[in-house]
């Protein structure tokens, strides 16, 4: 049975959500992956008002679609990084209050538990998101953090996320962190580590995007092949890589449309990866949960971009063969 495929509403904030569900129909996806920004889903919504996530279901149903997955990448952002000003257009104005980074944090993890109770509503199985990381600044920076400041911020990493863990337990819902530069997890061996700083915690997991490995030389099917029970959700989006021996792989401050850039977001198919490759391989491990299409291409119209790679990812996905016991020669 083929997998879910969803479109995640986080670049198509800018409009409204019956809009967004009425073109995701048109172009064959059968769900989406719902921010929680714009008007997709607002969390505060849900939690005080009793038919908030009702009539957004019945919306959704008009439409034929379904909504599994709850994203909250924007405000999970600030529950472990060092808060500034930046975050203000990150967060909601009641979770940024007065801005002082404390609170911002405080409140940005209450956020993301009742976005849990939320998903719960929702009749979703994974919120995704982030983390934000407090040791970001030290990456290819000058100084190098030290182990004792690293082991300090997987600490606080643990004391901030244990609430949200837990409510995630209670709600029977997992978490997806996306492995992502700006994470504490952003790339192979940081994933292990975050893991092993929290000794197992089964409902903690990560959204795998293979671009952000691929541009940093990581081999997304390596990846895969060593977090496969770890792997909640994936979004589907495309990258070239563009080295002419001036560009380089950090992006010089440059925005995604500059073609100087050593790296570029691509429709699903337009880019380097090798997605035959990758869905071997979550085949291999057992992922039976959706694809997201996490649609991003500066050189490209987005309607024609969305639809095009919805029949994309329907004709890359398949069935993996039956299991067989028996010998090496079957």
């Amino acid at each position: 049975m083929p997998r879910p495929l969803l479109l995640f509403t986080g670049p198509w904030a800018d409009l409204c959500i019956e809009e967004v569900a009425g073109r995701a129909t048109e172009w064959g996806y059968s769900g989406l992956d719902l921010c929680t920004w714009g008007d997709h889903f607002e969390v505060q919504r849900a939690a005080s008002e009793d038919d908030y996530t009702p009539t957004k279901l019945e919306m959704l149903r008009r439409y034929g679609l379904d909504a599994p997955v709850l994203s909250a990448h924007r405000v999970s952002q600030a529950v472990c990084d060092l808060v500034d000003e930046r975050h203000r257009a990150l967060v909601p104005d009641y979770v940024w209050g007065d801005g002082s980074p404390s609170g911002v944090q405080a409140r940005a993890t209450e956020e993301l538990i009742a976005t849990v109770a939320a998903a719960q509503q929702l009749g979703a199985a994974v919120v995704a998101g982030f983390t934000g990381s407090p040791i970001w600044s030290f990456v290819c920076g000058v100084p190098s953090p030290s182990a004792a400041r690293v082991q300090n911020a997987l600490r606080d990493f643990v004391h901030r996320f244990g609430p949200i863990l837990e409510a995630c337990r209670n709600a029977g819902i997992r978490y997806a962190c996306e492995v992502h530069p700006g994470q504490l997890a952003y790339d192979y061996y940081s994933a292990e580590m975050l893991l092993d700083t929290l000794d197992g915690h089964s409902e903690f997991g990560f959204l795998f995007d293979p671009t952000h490995l691929h541009w940093q030389g990581i081999d997304p099917v390596a990846f895969i092949r060593r977090f496969g029970e770890r792997i909640y959700h994936v979004h589907v989006k495309d990258l070239a890589l563009t080295l002419d021996g001036r560009s380089g792989l950090l992006g010089s401050y440059l925005p995604y449309h500059d073609a100087r850039r050593g790296w570029h977001p691509r429709s699903p198919g337009r880019g380097g990866l090798d997605w035959e490759g990758i869905v071997r391989a979550l085949n291999a491990v057992g992922y039976e949960g959706a694809f997201s299409v996490e649609w991003s291409d500066p050189g490209m119209d987005r309607f024609q971009g969305a639809a095009e790679a919805c029949h994309f990812v329907k004709r890359l996905d398949f069935e993996p063969a039956p299991r067989k016991d028996g010998g090496a020669f079957r």
